[in-house]
């Protein structure tokens, strides 16, 4: 760069100012680049704390209104909003409302308005009890059996919620579908999967997105699921009934299940086997860079309550550990936390749930 300068009769510059002047333009610039590169991790980091943010605020939550007559339009069916406060107060922090979509839609794949009206008092009702609502899409049962339909059905009512919610109730997370499986391969579901996150993301990109693997008792199926890379605002979520024998001992709606009885758990190897599941879940999860949900767990009233109660608080103390959030099945009904019938907690089971890390 000096020699055109000397060319054009200017003085000629001392060496050592010169140095001097062009150490202080490389620290200028230097300043500048790590300026800018602290800039880009920032901002690299607030979209990839997007997911992150979201789980941190869910912490501790409950199942609640899978099988209630709400959506029928039949009041206090068997929840009552005024559980919501005791929801609160036992130190949950979110609900996850399971709702079974598909056979309130017609032809066109629209949601009844009324029971659009219901959800959004729902929702309404759960964030002024000061809890964060996560909608659920529950109708996994249609979609394993029949993966074509599931895909109409599930873009169909993503569309219009993502709509309906756009700019609404903005601590709502949405769950794509509970338990993706069945006849549903993997690749179909990541398929799926990220064609229902771009439909979401056309009209509501702020919103936190929950999204299961195929559901199975490995934890390894979380490691196929291929999402976005540049949508960082997505919680991964699994469930967990391992073991299936000790958690559905007794199902009654299960012909392998129904006469099984007296399956114990909680010795060392239950304990490790635990462990390593949630292990591996947690370095998957690490490798995609993504923040997880525990989004059910429980066991039967069949099992006995030593085991039953080990092994929740088991759970959620390994969970706990984690920073995972978590949502217990489910309030009432089977596996219930809360006896409808006598009004109280299952209090043996509610004290089992380690509400917080430690």
């Amino acid at each position: 760069m000096s020699r055109p300068a000397y060319r054009s009769g200017k003085r000629r510059q001392d060496p050592a100012s010169a140095r001097s002047r062009a150490r202080r333009h490389l620290a200028a610039a230097g300043t500048s680049l790590a300026t800018a590169l602290v800039l880009l991790l920032s901002v690299g980091r607030a979209a990839l704390a997007d997911g992150f943010a979201a789980a941190v605020r869910l912490g501790p939550g409950v199942n609640i209104l899978g099988y209630d007559g709400i959506w029928e339009g039949h009041a206090d069916s068997p929840f009552k909003e005024r559980y919501l406060d005791l929801i609160r107060e036992a130190g949950f922090r979110h609900v996850r409302i399971n709702l079974h979509a598909f056979k309130y839609m017609d032809s066109s794949g629209d949601l009844n308005p009324l029971v659009v009206a219901r959800l959004d008092r729902v929702i309404d009702r759960v964030i002024a009890h000061d809890l964060v609502p996560v909608l659920d899409e529950h109708d996994f049962h249609f979609c394993q059996s029949n993966p074509a339909g599931c895909d109409a059905r599930l873009s169909a009512f993503w569309g219009q919620m993502s709509r309906h919610y756009s700019g609404k109730a903005p601590s709502m997370l949405f769950e794509l579908l509970n338990e993706p499986g069945g006849s549903m391969t993997a690749a179909s579901w990541n398929d799926l999967a990220q064609r229902l996150l771009g439909r979401i993301r056309e009209v509501d990109p702020a919103r936190t997105v929950i999204v299961a693997a195929l559901n199975t008792e490995s934890p390894t199926e979380l490691d196929k699921l291929v999402l976005p890379a540049s949508d960082r605002n997505v919680i991964l979520t699994f469930h967990y009934y391992k073991p299936f024998k000790f958690t559905h001992q007794g199902a009654p709606w299960s012909q392998k299940m129904s006469n099984v009885r007296n399956v114990v758990w909680g010795d060392d190897a239950d304990k490790q086997q635990l462990r390593t599941d949630f292990d591996r879940i947690e370095e998957i999860a690490r490798q995609q860079g993504r923040p997880v949900y525990l989004g059910e767990f429980g066991v039967l009233e069949t099992a006995d309550i030593n085991s039953r109660t080990s092994y929740l608080s088991w759970i959620t103390q390994e969970a706990n550990g984690r920073r995972w959030p978590w949502a217990y099945w489910q309030f009432d009904h089977d596996f219930a936390l809360f006896d409808t019938s006598k009004e109280r907690w299952v209090s043996p089971v509610l004290k089992a749930l380690k509400m917080h890390p430690g």
